[in-house]
């Protein structure tokens, strides 16, 4: 089964909501866990789960279907929003606020009471099977006047707010899914607090917890520490030279000795 560590009662209310028949909105900064959290949801409930990376040009047909031509003629096939309805699956809408609002307003029946889907190039009118649950997330530090969610969509769902985890959970996940010792999992977790409380430097976004197991993969694969900090922490960060390099005087501090040579 798919490791998590939970930080708080995050377990208890999307299981709660699940059972309700509840829509779940989860918000919270890029590599925090957000789509490891409903992965292992799914598994822990026994449901398939449809993942959509949600971006500018997601139509509406890209989630209910369309019709394709085959060997046989024109034919119907689902989008994973509509195999989500029938199979009494979870769709999860990644980064929902990306989609284009005339593409989100089709989730307004699914996310109330009436659980339908209309699908108007067939004149289906799917209600949910026992079990469907629509889950969306989106990364509040990116919201716009352009890129935001409406309210009239965001208060149809519960809302999980998501952080990246305590230094003790944090060494723990890093630990887990990388395999790397307490020690080195210390000193990157260490690291990316340090960075996480720069304040000089205009960051579209913090290390997140994700950049810290790739960088502790790469160090067992016998990379030079400050060499996998760089390459899988650093510069995944910024592309400004000047920003690199003050970042990287923070790993400097962290994993070279005063008397080694840089």
């Amino acid at each position: 089964m798919t490791f998590y560590q939970p930080s708080g009662n995050e377990i208890e209310l999307f299981q709660a909501a699940a059972d309700n028949g509840l829509p779940v909105l989860i918000k919270g900064p890029t590599g925090c866990g957000k789509t490891r959290f409903v992965r292992y949801m799914a598994e822990k409930l026994g449901r398939p789960v449809y993942t959509v990376a949600c971006h500018d040009d997601l139509t509406a047909a890209d989630l209910v279907g369309r019709h394709l031509i085959g060997p046989e003629g024109t034919y119907w096939q689902d989008g994973p929003l509509t195999k989500a309805v029938r199979e009494g699956g979870i769709c999860y809408l990644d980064e929902v606020v990306e989609a284009r609002k005339d593409t989100t307003v089709v989730l307004h029946p699914l996310a109330d009471d009436r659980r339908e889907l209309p699908i108007e190039r067939t004149g289906e009118l799917l209600t949910a099977a026992p079990g469907f649950m629509l889950v969306v997330s989106y990364n509040p530090g990116y919201q716009s006047l352009l890129k935001g969610m409406k309210p009239s969509t965001r208060q149809r769902f519960v809302s999980l707010r998501f952080d990246y985890p305590s230094g003790q959970e944090e060494q723990t996940i890093v630990m887990e899914e990388s395999g790397c010792d307490r020690d080195l999992a210390t000193q990157l977790v260490g690291l990316a607090k340090a960075l996480r409380n720069l304040k000089d430097h205009d960051l579209e976004e913090a290390a997140s917890t994700r950049l810290l197991i790739n960088t502790a993969f790469l160090i067992r694969a016998g990379l030079p520490p400050v060499d996998a900090c760089r390459a899988g922490m650093i510069e995944p960060l910024s592309d400004d030279e000047e920003t690199v390099s003050a970042l990287m005087e923070v790993v400097y501090a962290v994993f070279t000795k005063p008397d080694d040579n840089r």
